[in-house]
């Protein structure tokens, strides 16, 4: 039986880019304890596969192809939600992504294209989820951030600052909403198995569990799913004195070796 502080019965959330990897296992896990999805992404066949499996669980799951990086498709997305479900409970701004090159040959093309990607998005769908939310009282927003927002890793230096520009962003709308009864956090995710890590695995043509990042102390990648849960802690009434905060989820830092 779930417990009643984690239980999203009655609720609604938006997952944006719920059609793979921490997406999909998030949008999957929220179902599982009550919530009725809106699943928003760019590729319209992977999203109808979520939906497929929230609704074996027995949750209703609404899919709508969104480009997140343009604010008059995220107005849609929010209207969509609300308009077939009646309201809007919990967004989570998962939708994200990066290339990796040394600093002095990214374009200023990719530049923007990852901070909108990343940082812009996260930034239009929070505004405009927060009208419904503030106005029924309750909300909560959750961004999975990074890592990279933490550590100095040069050939993702403009994803890095995508993301230690949403820890920021966390704080700012927390210190916004939550006297309104919206609450703000944050994922930082370590290294994850998705279909982006994956390939930059492959392309490196090294092992799963090679690319961990510094000093993870568990010696292996996350999954999905050991984001998904800690979305659903941030989510529910289980942290309901928790606001503006960014969790690193990176599978433990190691002691300093002898020196």
């Amino acid at each position: 039986m779930t417990d009643e502080m984690f239980s999203l019965d009655g609720r609604v959330a938006i997952v944006t880019g719920s059609g793979s990897g921490i997406g999909r296992a998030t949008a999957c896990v929220l179902a599982e304890h009550g919530a009725d999805l809106v699943l928003a992404g760019r590729r319209p066949d992977p999203l109808e596969e979520t939906a497929e499996t929230i609704r074996g669980i027995g949750r209703k799951a609404l899919v709508v192809p969104t480009d997140v990086t343009d604010d008059v498709a995220c107005a849609a997305l929010v209207d969509a939600a609300v308009a077939e479900y009646g309201h809007l409970d919990v967004l989570v701004n998962n939708a994200g992504g990066t290339i990796s090159r040394p600093p002095e040959e990214w374009t200023t093309k990719q530049w923007f294209a990852i901070i909108n990607q990343n940082l812009s998005s996260a930034w239009f769908m929070s505004k405009l989820a927060a009208i419904p939310m503030v106005a029924q009282g309750r909300g909560s927003i959750v961004n999975i951030s990074s890592g990279a927002s933490f550590l100095p890793l040069p050939d993702v230096a403009p994803y890095g600052a995508a993301k230690a520009g949403m820890n920021s962003m966390t704080r700012s709308l927390a210190a916004a909403w939550t006297p309104k009864g919206v609450r703000v956090n944050a994922v930082a995710c370590g290294a994850v198995k998705t279909e982006g890590y994956q390939y930059s695995a492959d392309k490196a043509n090294v092992g799963d569990d090679v690319l961990l990042g510094p000093g993870n102390a568990l010696g292996r990648i996350g999954l999905p799913t050991e984001i998904a849960y800690p979305v659903l802690f941030l989510a529910s009434d289980a942290s309901s004195y928790c606001s503006g905060q960014t969790l690193w989820v990176n599978g433990g830092q190691k002691a300093p070796g002898p020196t």
